[in-house]
């Protein structure tokens, strides 16, 4: 059951990220930093929830 939680919990982050990276997306000069490091983020919570659903 903790894993499911957790697992949750990393999709709910997944999610928020991309939302923060759209909404970077729709400035008028998106900060290329900011938006690399949040795809880098996204990246790797996918990676943990890939590995944790096996």
């Amino acid at each position: 059951m903790a894993l499911e939680a957790h697992l949750q919990e990393l999709k709910s982050k997944h999610l928020t990220l991309d939302e923060k990276i759209q909404s970077e997306l729709r400035t008028p000069l998106p900060d290329a930093l900011h938006l690399a490091s949040l795809k880098k983020q996204k990246l790797h919570l996918k990676e943990q929830i890939a590995s944790l659903s096996q």
